[in-house]
């Protein structure tokens, strides 16, 4: 298998470089750079940036506005996107919500909401997990009764990322208790002003506000907003979470963030020498190294296979485990890259503020990174389950 890139590809790469250097705001660049928690004004921003290139929706088909880029042109603006430290693209309306209006929602659903999607008029968010439903989703609890033409939504939702920024939730609901869990689960578009629904921060351990609870009580929404047939949410589901973990691997975040890691450890003494020279620490970067290549080449091989119209199977749930591994594995030797300057929780170092970070430049939120990212392993399908699915395809059901 050829792995090299077409002189095409190489071109549309030299294109998204040149957009990149000319319309990235440095400030942006430099705060995802520094680890900095970016505003709802920082992806707002940089979603309009895109939207004018053309350049938002590279998933979409061209009749919805999108760029119906192939799978390697879409590899290739991910890690362009990520070498240039670009903000990270909201995915909740644009690749999950999108793609299952595209393929299942009525005319009217696709021409009211993929438009505003693209405007950035409406953000989105993902009403999936619950207190006893996270990896076990099919047992959730939030139920919608049917009433006239309405449904009233009464339960609760957990873990639902950016919340307090959105104005609309897509959620899944039970419509029938008296079937399967699967076949009792339908997809609704919920309005967050809607009265009865209130959003609940919850403060993760680095002190930030990424995620929510959403409680539903007695909550009307119209039945014109259920996407699909009643019932079949489950389908839906599922159709998102294969748009969900599109890119799981994270090849481009794990290079930018390796790349930081050489360069902090090369500012930091150990002994008289640069920590990068200490046989320990660069066995460790030398090791993460080798498994990132390796990684790199089997998701461009995925990506090969994609772009000749081949489904990729297991290879998600195998990129998914030793994606994240890497990932934490680099958040662990940049804290310890940073040693007693990754300690200190000081709330002008994490926001910002016109006083000196302590320590040096890329130490003030190595700890926090490090702290936030367990989360890899879990979302997305935790890495338990991931091995499950491996287990059962490639060992005929073992374990």
């Amino acid at each position: 298998m050829d792995l090299s890139f077409s002189a095409e590809e190489q071109a549309f790469r030299a294109e998204v470089r040149g957009f990149l250097a000319d319309k990235l705001p440095p400030e942006l660049a430099q705060a995802v750079r520094d680890g900095r928690g970016l505003s709802k004004d920082n992806y707002e921003r940089w979603h309009a940036l895109l939207n004018e290139q053309g350049w938002l929706a590279p998933n979409w088909p061209t009749e919805f506005g999108g760029c119906e880029w192939n799978a390697v042109q879409r590899h290739i603006f991910e890690d362009e996107c990520c070498r240039a430290h670009a903000p990270r693209i909201v995915p909740f309306g644009l690749s999950m919500l999108a793609p299952v209006l595209q393929k299942f929602g009525s005319k009217q659903q696709q021409d009211h909401y993929l438009p505003r999607i693209l405007s950035g008029q409406d953000w989105w968010c993902q009403g999936y997990s619950e207190p006893g439903a996270g990896s076990d989703l099919a047992s959730l609890k939030t139920k919608a009764v049917r009433d006239g033409d309405t449904y009233v939504v009464n339960g609760q939702k957990t873990w639902t990322t950016l919340g307090q920024y959105a104005n609309w939730i897509f959620c899944l609901v039970r419509t029938d208790p008296t079937v399967k869990q699967q076949a009792g689960i339908s997809f609704l578009l919920i309005d967050m002003d809607t009265p009865g629904i209130e959003v609940r921060p919850i403060i993760l351990l680095d002190g930030t506000h990424e995620v929510n609870e959403v409680w539903f009580t007695d909550v009307r929404v119209p039945a014109e907003n259920l996407v699909g047939e009643e019932n079949k949410g489950w389908t839906y589901a599922k159709y998102l979470l294969t748009h969900e973990r599109t890119n799981i691997a994270g090849v481009g975040f794990s290079q930018a963030g390796l790349a930081a890691v050489k360069r902090l450890a090369r500012g930091q003494m150990h002994r008289g020498r640069p920590l990068i020279e200490n046989p320990h620490f660069a066995a460790r970067v030398a090791r993460l190294e080798i498994d990132l290549m390796a990684m790199s080449t089997t998701n461009l091989r995925i990506i090969s296979g994609a772009a000749k119209g081949q489904a990729p199977g297991v290879e998600s749930s195998m990129l998914k485990v030793k994606g994240t591994q890497i990932r934490q594995e680099i958040n662990d030797l940049a804290r310890r890259a940073a040693g007693v300057y990754a300690m200190p929780f000081a709330s002008e170092g994490v926001e910002g503020s016109n006083e000196a970070p302590i320590g040096p430049e890329g130490t003030a939120h190595v700890a926090a990174q490090y702290f936030n990212n367990r989360k890899l392993s879990i979302f997305g399908g935790s890495n338990e389950i991931q091995r499950n699915i491996i287990a059962k395809v490639k060992l005929g059901g073992g374990a």
